[in-house]
């Protein structure tokens, strides 16, 4: 798998034309676009099909949490959209994450779709030990915490995990190498962390393992996005 296949652009802007743009202006560079909170609250479920009919695959970035019951609902939804892949927190729990895989694995053979992968989200890359401890009240660090949870998603059956780049070889080594490694938190070596606190280089994160990248304000806020694509593609084939 090429480096393009590995990348996944995230539409992270609010209105539904700035995204088509933006992936008519980067397609050539990634096959995947992230739908977020942002542009799928503001444009609605008809933005995944409008980047579908151009060719693209959708990470439908919606951090799926809640009941069981209503956790599988949305995930028979988000299969019926197409989109390529999804995400649910893993902290919803082992019985939120098998009721939604069996869900969605029924209506593909029911409907006859395509299965998109499922993976669960572990811990957000702005969170940090000190965050976990005193405002969340989970005594064990990020990396035990994320392990656990990467466990947790391996037994319900899911097709992997959201994690930063900085727990991505601990997971291949408790988890298996088949089982797939989504990385947000990726920023090119001039870019600000910003809000992120577990990042990474794209090269870093691909030197460790990663499946997929996460890349947004790095390329899209930038002054020329299709610029910025063409260093960052120095700096991975380094890798």
């Amino acid at each position: 798998m090429s480096w393009k296949d590995k990348l996944i652009i995230a539409l992270d802007v609010s209105n539904a034309d700035r995204a088509l743009d933006i992936v008519d202006r980067l397609g050539d560079y990634a096959g995947v676009f992230k739908v977020g909170f942002e542009l799928f609250v503001s444009a609605g479920p008809s933005v995944v099909e409008r980047i579908r009919n151009k060719g693209k695959k959708v990470f439908l970035d919606l951090k799926f949490h809640d009941i069981p019951n209503t956790v599988s609902k949305a995930a028979v939804a988000a299969t019926r959209l197409g989109v390529y892949m999804f995400n649910a927190h893993t902290s919803g729990g082992l019985e939120m994450m098998v009721r939604c895989r069996e869900a969605v694995d029924e209506v593909c053979l029911k409907e006859k779709l395509v299965k998109p992968k499922i993976v669960g989200v572990t811990v957000l890359t702005s969170l940090e030990n000190g965050i976990l401890k005193n405002e969340l009240c989970i005594q064990h660090g990020v990396r035990a915490h994320v392990k656990h949870l990467a466990l947790l998603a391996l037994k319900a059956g899911l097709d992997g995990v959201v994690a930063s780049p900085h727990e991505i070889g601990m997971i291949k080594q408790n988890c298996g190498r088949e089982f797939l490694v989504v990385t947000p938190g990726i920023r090119p070596s001039w870019v600000p962390p910003d809000d992120q606190k577990r990042t990474a280089t794209p090269k870093d994160a691909l030197r460790e393992g990663a499946d997929y990248i996460v890349m947004g304000r790095g390329i899209v806020k930038q002054d020329d996005p299709v610029k910025a694509l063409e260093l960052i593609s120095l700096e991975i084939l380094t890798a």
